[in-house]
């Protein structure tokens, strides 16, 4: 969509905010869902996977953490992504009732065939964008992210503090 077809400023920041924002998560997390299907991992285990790859190594309670999946949950998650020799586990040298989670990077061919066929897909995307609408580009997906995982913080410590006052009430 071009800037010029909207009337001002407020419009499109209202647009690009909401309307574009909601179905652009949608499709996301649609999208998502179908390659982790394409691989043969849940939606879950997909997104686990990635936050290894992004993050590095961690802890499965870390793990739980950032995603908010409980702690069995992420059992289950690591369990499966092991056995598909996506990651790897090593004692917590700090504390030996813990392991660290390792991704493995050339596990499946399967993940860079995906990918790349996605990638070489994307690059279409940016065409005909000059250098100046890439960086803005790249500002506001930066931003979103930020933004993203700051409201999963705020999310969370919301339904925590109404869960205890819930049990409180009791």
């Amino acid at each position: 969509m071009n800037g010029s077809m909207w009337e001002g400023r407020g419009d499109l920041a209202d647009v690009v905010t909401s309307d574009l924002s909601r179905r652009l998560s949608t499709a996301t997390v649609l999208f998502h869902h179908a390659v982790a299907e394409r691989l043969g991992l849940g939606p879950a285990d997909h997104k686990c996977l990635d936050l290894l790859y992004e993050r590095g190594a961690m802890t499965g309670s870390e793990l739980a953490a950032i995603t908010g999946l409980t702690t069995g949950a992420v059992t289950g998650v690591v369990a499966r992504l092991e056995k598909g020799g996506h990651l790897t586990r090593e004692p917590d040298p700090r504390d030996g009732r813990k392991q660290i989670l390792r991704p493995v990077f050339d596990a499946s061919p399967e993940i860079a065939e995906v990918f790349g066929s996605i990638r070489d897909d994307a690059a279409g995307l940016v065409a005909g964008f000059d250098d100046h609408e890439l960086a803005a580009i790249a500002e506001f997906i930066s931003r979103s992210i930020d933004f993203s995982y700051r409201r999963v913080v705020i999310m969370r410590a919301e339904a925590i503090s109404r869960a205890k006052e819930k049990d409180h009430d009791r």
